[in-house]
C-alpha cells in the first residue's frame, strides 16, 4: 500500500488508539485518543487546551501510537505510529466536527468548543502488522519527510546454507533455494530465532 493508504486506514477503519506521550520527567504516559483526519501532509486530532495531555504535547513533540482491529490476537491488525506533532490551531475545527459527529455530543455548541485545538503529526514513520495473514504480513512506511529505518534480520555473506534458520522459523520465512539464504521481510516475526541458531554467526540484527 501507499502511505496515504495506512494513513486512511488509520482514520476510517480504525480511528481510536492509544497514544503515547512524555511527562516532565520522561516518564511514558498513554492516553485513548482518536485520529480524526488524515491527508497526504499527515494526521489530525484535536485535544482541549485545559488537559494535561495538551501540555506533553507543547513540552515535547515526540509522540507514538498503536491502533488496532480486529475481533482477537490472530484476526488483529496493528498500525504503530512514531512521530512528531505540532499544534495548529482551531482552523480545522469544524471540518472535524462534521467528519467526526459523534464530536457534537461531547462539545455541544461553540462556547464549548473554545478550549480545543487541533495537532497535527506532520512528520512519523509506521509500521502495518497483520496477523490475520498467514505467513504474517509487515510492511514499513513513512510521511513529512522522516526517513524509515531498515529493521529485522539479515543474512551476509558467511551464510553456509546449513538451513538450520528455516527449521526455527515459526513463519517459514527465509527463502532456502539461494545461498546465502534470504528473510523474507514482509512475513517476518523479528523474533530473532535464526539470529540464536545459525552456527556461522551469519545473521546480523538491524
Amino acid at each position: 500500500m501507499q502511505t496515504t493508504e495506512y494513513l486512511r486506514y488509520i482514520v476510517e477503519e480504525i480511528h481510536s488508539t492509544v497514544f503515547a506521550t512524555v511527562d516532565g520527567a520522561g516518564r511514558p504516559v498513554t492516553c485513548a485518543i482518536d485520529i480524526m483526519d488524515w491527508d497526504e501532509n499527515g494526521l489530525y486530532f484535536l485535544t482541549a487546551k485545559g488537559k494535561n495531555f495538551y501540555d506533553r504535547l507543547k513540552a515535547n513533540e515526540h509522540i507514538a501510537f498503536t491502533a488496532m482491529k480486529g475481533e482477537d490476537t490472530l484476526f488483529c491488525v496493528a498500525v504503530s505510529v512514531q512521530g512528531k506533532a505540532k499544534e495548529i490551531g482551531p482552523e480545522r475545527l469544524p471540518g472535524l466536527f462534521r467528519k467526526n459527529p459523534y464530536m457534537e455530543k461531547i462539545y455541544p455548541d461553540e462556547r464549548s468548543r473554545s478550549a480545543l485545538t487541533v495537532f497535527q503529526i506532520y512528520e512519523g514513520t509506521g509500521e502495518w502488522f497483520d496477523l490475520s495473514r498467514q505467513p504474517i504480513e509487515r510492511a514499513g512506511f513513512s510521511f513529512g519527510g522522516a526517513q524509515a529505518r531498515e529493521t529485522g534480520y539479515f543474512v551476509t555473506d558467511t551464510c553456509i546454507g546449513c538451513k538450520l534458520c528455516y527449521a526455527k522459523c515459526p513463519q517459514k520465512c527465509i527463502d532456502i533455494t539461494r545461498k546465502p539464504v534470504v528473510i523474507r521481510q514482509e512475513h517476518c516475526l523479528h523474533c530473532g530465532n535464526c539470529y540464536e541458531v545459525c552456527p556461522a554467526r551469519a545473521i546480523e540484527r538491524r
